[in-house]
């Protein structure tokens, strides 16, 4: 806080507020991003597409690993729909992976094209604040731009009802965002 008031407008979270959400909202998705995978791997237990979840699914694990980190180290509440999002995820990738290959990287490229555009905003929020995690949201986002670069080169806009499946599960992503930074 400066002698002409706080760097942010009224209705704004305070800072620390702010920095609390985006570590809440991004442990929550995180983990929702490693059990829809783990949803995946069981169906699609072999093949070119089992070997490319394995890849993504690894990469999130190092995701939330991270941001379990931050909560921890900065006292952050995690989301309370944690176990929502246990039982969601792992349905909604199962789910995509019995409709087959195609549609369960459509599910991938959906998400992470909401992702993408979360992360997008979160760093338009923080401005130059928390360069460290500035940082990880930025190599973070380049991994979900992978993902979805990867999902869609491999068949996901061919998968039975792309259009209607990818905005099932964008706006599904988009109201678990919303839900994990309030509760």
């Amino acid at each position: 806080m400066t002698d002409k008031g706080p760097a942010y407008l009224p209705g704004d979270p305070a800072p620390k507020g702010l920095v609390d959400r985006i570590i809440r909202v991004d442990q929550a998705g995180e983990f929702g991003a490693v059990r829809i995978y783990a949803g995946q791997r069981s169906v699609i237990r072999e093949g070119k597409s089992a070997d490319l979840i394995d890849h993504m699914a690894e990469q999130e694990a190092r995701h939330l690993a991270t941001f379990n980190r931050l909560v921890a180290e900065r006292r952050v509440r995690p989301t309370a729909l944690a176990p929502l999002w246990h039982v969601a995820g792992y349905a909604l990738g199962a789910t995509t992976a019995l409709l087959g290959d195609k549609a369960a990287m459509a599910c991938t490229a959906a998400v992470e094209e909401v992702i993408d555009e979360h992360y997008g905003g979160q760093l338009d929020e923080l401005g130059e604040r928390e360069p460290e995690l500035r940082r990880v949201i930025e190599e973070y986002r380049a991994d979900e731009v992978e993902h979805r670069e990867t999902a869609l080169a491999h068949g996901a806009a061919e998968a039975p009802a792309y259009p209607v499946l990818s905005a099932a599960v964008k706006s599904a992503s988009r109201l678990a965002i919303w839900l994990s930074e309030r509760y």
